[in-house]
């Protein structure tokens, strides 16, 4: 399995080089170059599978020989040895739709389950290669704890970590900068997350300064985040579906990564009947599924904030399929969004887009209320992400399906939001009490994309 650039399909590069890039150097995203169509056969035999045999299957069909047998079963049966869950993901079923447990990795979020991986993969590459990296990642909220987990105290490798200041929850940020490995580097940028995203982005296609750092990325950009990402939804569909009916899923969506690997799964013949585009009132995605047309606004501070995105950098790899893998009509649709501030999907594209997803938006108070109602009608508390999820699910017509909400982070996580939907602060898990309690390391920087080059040159 070999990849190319949604910006230039005559690359031809390896599973190795894609995941130490994370990103191209045309500012493109990397995509394999077939995705696996898999029979019936093979779709059958998912159903013995455990969560760590399904990522071990999985893997496999897409990253070539950078890793024997023995050292992939390795790394992801220390990835999921952290996990609260014995079974790393569960489910909560309450009236038709089954709530998909995704929080139970070391940081409280769906994004462990990728990330803990990914550091993996890069501790035993690095240590093989003989080379050191610095990791350079955009979060807003969730990712960049996960990452800092994943990476902390391991050998040859650096993590600088910008998060939006003041703009996620106090338990996001503390997960995060309260760590005090020698590897690790937190920044507060004084903007949006998507001017965090921006910077990174500019970092990756500004080649004399990445080869300078020797530079790579673990965003949903990186397309390992997606491989096992793509695994929760087999293994919801075969240990959580009973009825084996096609399946309908809801997503809370900022960057469009975790809802992108359902599409990828559906592409591998998982029978998913629908995935559904969930947003908070950072509604772009909601928007461009409506109209066509994905124009960023300012962004909106919301009791969801890892959800304040105007700028979903994953959904660039769904434009490549819309442009019928045309690289050079992709890079007109972006080109617009640069010099015009927005893009129009065509016809047939907007068209394309509808045959696999629909969307919904979920203001702020709507938020609050689904969180409430919930907690009272069961006793079952969730997080404002889960809200916006939960939203599209409660139309009548979903009431015969078999419906799955992904809960991508756990209530604790965000406390104010908790504490104004039901005026009851929720705990955190015990073995992250005393973290959240620790002495806080980062530094405040300007919105600048020289200031921060300067600042990570300095620290390596």
């Amino acid at each position: 399995m070999n990849y190319f650039s949604t910006r230039n399909t005559k690359l031809n590069l390896s599973f190795k080089k894609i995941f130490f890039k994370g990103l191209s150097e045309d500012g493109g995203l990397f995509l394999p170059n077939q995705i696996p169509k898999l029979s019936d056969k093979e779709l059958k035999i998912f159903e013995k599978y455990n969560f760590q045999q399904m990522s071990f299957k999985i893997f496999k069909y897409f990253i070539g020989d950078t890793f024997n047998d023995n050292e992939l079963k390795k790394i992801i049966d220390t990835a999921y040895s952290k996990f609260r869950e014995p079974n790393i993901i569960d489910v909560k079923i309450l009236d038709h739709i089954s709530y998909i447990q995704l929080h139970h990795g070391p940081t409280l979020a769906f994004k462990d389950i990728a990330m803990q991986v990914l550091g993996g993969m890069y501790e035993l590459l690095l240590k093989s290669e003989n080379i050191k990296i610095n990791l350079v990642t955009a979060t807003s909220g969730d990712t960049g704890a996960a990452a800092i987990d994943a990476i902390k105290d391991k050998k040859n490798v650096n993590i600088f970590v910008l998060h939006p200041h003041n703009k996620i929850s106090s338990v996001q940020r503390q997960l995060m900068t309260t760590c005090n490995a020698e590897n690790v580097f937190n920044i507060a940028i004084k903007g949006s997350f998507d001017d965090c995203q921006k910077i990174v982005k500019d970092m990756f296609v500004d080649q004399d300064f990445a080869n300078k750092i020797n530079m790579s990325g673990v965003n949903s950009i990186n397309w390992a985040r997606i491989i096992a990402q793509i695994v929760y939804y087999f293994f919801i569909y075969y240990k959580f579906n009973n009825s084996k009916k096609p399946i309908v899923v809801s997503v809370p969506t900022g960057n469009f990564g975790d809802i992108y690997a359902g599409y990828v799964a559906k592409q591998m013949g998982l029978n998913i009947k629908e995935l559904i585009v969930a947003t908070n009132q950072n509604n772009i995605l909601q928007r461009c599924i409506d109209t066509g047309e994905y124009k960023p606004l300012d962004v909106a501070e919301s009791i969801s904030p890892s959800m304040d995105i105007q700028v979903a950098s994953n959904f660039e790899r769904i434009l490549f399929y819309l442009c019928n893998e045309n690289a050079e009509d992709l890079k007109k649709l972006m080109n617009d969004l640069k010099t015009k501030g927005y893009f129009k999907l065509s016809k047939k594209q907007l068209e394309n887009l509808r045959d696999h997803f629909s969307a919904s938006s979920c203001s702020e108070d709507e938020t609050l209320k689904i969180i409430q109602n919930i907690h009272k009608k069961f006793d079952y508390l969730i997080d404002p992400h889960t809200a916006t999820g939960v939203k599209p699910l409660l139309d009548q017509k979903y009431k015969r399906e078999e419906c799955f909400c992904f809960e991508t982070a756990h209530p604790s996580k965000f406390p104010a939001a908790i504490l104004k939907a039901i005026n009851l602060k929720p705990e955190l898990p015990e073995n992250l009490k005393l973290n959240v309690n620790q002495e806080e390391k980062f530094i405040i920087l300007d919105n600048n994309l020289e200031v921060i080059k300067e600042y990570i040159s300095n620290q390596i």
